[in-house]
């Protein structure tokens, strides 16, 4: 499987985002991993890497809805609205508990959710992202 070299983890749930790393670290999916607990904070650490490394940005983003302050739509509506440099270099994939059919409606029509998944995170879910990733390389 090729390796992504970032991902960043969106979660509340620290023993969650824990879970999520050891997969994705242990499926060998990605070099390095980085959890946020807040959205807030993840929003603007890819402000900053975008204007300090923008090599560094992370390819994959896992988004929780339900978190407190910033909720996971808020952190879409946000996310939509950065530089064209950081939307087109991050892909965002919605992770969440909460994830049920009216969000599929929603979803497809998003500009910068590239698709959701239900938790429990597995490595069929890395799989099908690596599976994404590769058409689109192909396509």
């Amino acid at each position: 499987m090729r390796s992504f070299n970032k991902v960043f983890l969106i979660d509340d749930d620290e023993l969650h985002n824990f879970l999520c790393e050891s997969i994705i670290r242990n499926h060998g999916f990605a070099s390095s991993v980085s959890s946020f607990q807040w959205a807030e904070e993840a929003l603007e650490t890819l402000q900053k890497i975008a204007l300090q490394e923008p090599a560094s940005l992370p390819e994959i983003i896992f988004l929780d809805i339900n978190i407190p302050g910033m909720n996971g739509w808020d952190f879409i509506e946000e996310f939509q609205k950065l530089p064209v440099t950081i939307t087109q270099s991050c892909q965002l994939f919605v992770l969440s508990s909460v994830v049920d059919d009216k969000y599929g409606n929603y979803f497809p029509h998003s500009t910068v959710v590239r698709d959701y998944f239900s938790k429990p995170f597995t490595t069929d879910i890395l799989d099908i992202i690596y599976d994404l990733h590769s058409e689109q390389q192909v396509g």
